[in-house]
């Protein structure tokens, strides 16, 4: 079908100029003659707008750092590098065993599209490190230290979203049950899962895309309470 409407794209200038076009594929266009390519619109679950969430690390310890798995947290490649320039800053934040599991395998582990954090025992993250009894991450230590200036991986700033690869992407939320109390917190302070990772979804996608994403959170929940 034929896109004919007035569409403003969540991300200004990724697109290109053209005279004409009609809806081919993914592609829409605007008046303004700028044709946006819909692969790259991560599509949102359905249950996210609906997420009252506020992470309660009193209660959960950090649990997101520390979940069992023969995997860590998912990376992008941009990231590999990002890693290797601010482990020598932040390794001190890490414990002899933690240090020494880099040391025996490596920063990462995974293939070119699939690499994770390494971990620890298959659990904790390689880059976690314990204060006050709560999970902490290493480079977020550094960030907040003004030591670095790249704050963790992407997958980690986001969850309790997971961004599921495809064309497009696709933003799931994780339920897991260490974030029970999370979801109690955010239902008691009426805290959005949405508004909670604005600064995060924002990192990941863009200033505009976030508008967008957060105007459509709020019209499907407007929309489920009239409903």
């Amino acid at each position: 079908p034929e896109f004919d409407g007035k569409f403003k794209p969540p991300f200004p200038g990724r697109g290109y100029p053209c005279w004409f076009f009609k809806q081919i594929g993914h592609t829409l266009i605007q008046d303004d003659l700028e044709c946006y390519n819909m692969a790259e619109i991560p599509l949102t679950g359905d249950d996210i707008p609906g997420v009252r969430f506020a992470c309660d690390l009193a209660q959960c310890k950090g649990a997101c750092c520390t979940m069992p798995g023969a995997r860590g947290a998912p990376l992008r490649e941009e990231e590999l590098e990002e890693i290797e320039k601010a482990y020598p800053t932040v390794r001190k934040y890490l414990s002899f065993r933690h240090k020494d599991v880099i040391e025996e395998r490596g920063l990462v582990q995974g293939r070119k599209g699939d690499y994770t954090t390494q971990v620890v025992q298959n659990q904790a993250c390689v880059f976690a490190f314990f204060e006050d009894g709560i999970a902490q991450c290493a480079f977020e230590k550094g960030y907040e230290n003004s030591e670095i200036g790249w704050r963790k991986p992407i997958s980690c700033h986001l969850f309790p979203i997971r961004v599921d690869q495809g064309v497009p992407e696709r933003l799931r939320f994780q339920s897991i049950a260490e974030c029970h109390p999370a979801i109690e917190l955010g239902t008691k302070g009426h805290v959005w899962l949405s508004e909670f990772l604005k600064v995060s979804l924002t990192r990941a996608f863009g200033e505009n895309w976030y508008e967008e994403f957060r105007k459509y959170c709020e019209t499907r929940r407007n929309g489920e309470m009239t409903s």
